[in-house]
């Protein structure tokens, strides 16, 4: 498994593009699908909505289990993934591509986002 260089990762295995004119887009990363396995059901963040660093924001349900969804940061989603809604195995197919999730206006990112290689060792500890 391999976690793209280019993206932060989160400590709840949500992964976060960097800002383009202050929009960046969120997604869980293949660990935690692979975790969750097939997922069946996305419930994500609207357009509008406020999102928190570190708080649930949306839930992805799979065969196994149902989990939450956190924001890596904090501002206000501008694009919802529809794809997702009508297809949530595209979580599972492509996690880093077509599986993204939402996209939000940056107004706060926290300190203690994890590079690549960070997230790599966090995630295999």
């Amino acid at each position: 498994m391999s976690n793209p260089q280019q993206l932060r990762y989160s400590k709840e295995h949500e992964w976060l593009s960097a800002t383009e004119d202050g929009v960046a887009t969120v997604g869980i990363t293949e660990f935690a699908a692979n975790a969750l396995g097939d997922v069946v059901y996305a419930d994500l963040p609207s357009v509008g909505d406020t999102v928190t660093a570190g708080e649930t924001c949306g839930e992805l349900e799979s065969t196994k289990s149902v989990s939450d969804l956190y924001a890596p940061v904090t501002g206000e989603v501008v694009e919802a993934n529809q794809d997702v809604v009508d297809d949530p195995s595209l979580v599972n197919s492509a996690p880093f591509e077509g599986g993204w999730l939402f996209k939000v206006r940056v107004a706060e990112e926290p300190g203690d986002l994890l590079s690549a290689d960070e997230y790599t060792a966090f995630s295999a500890g």
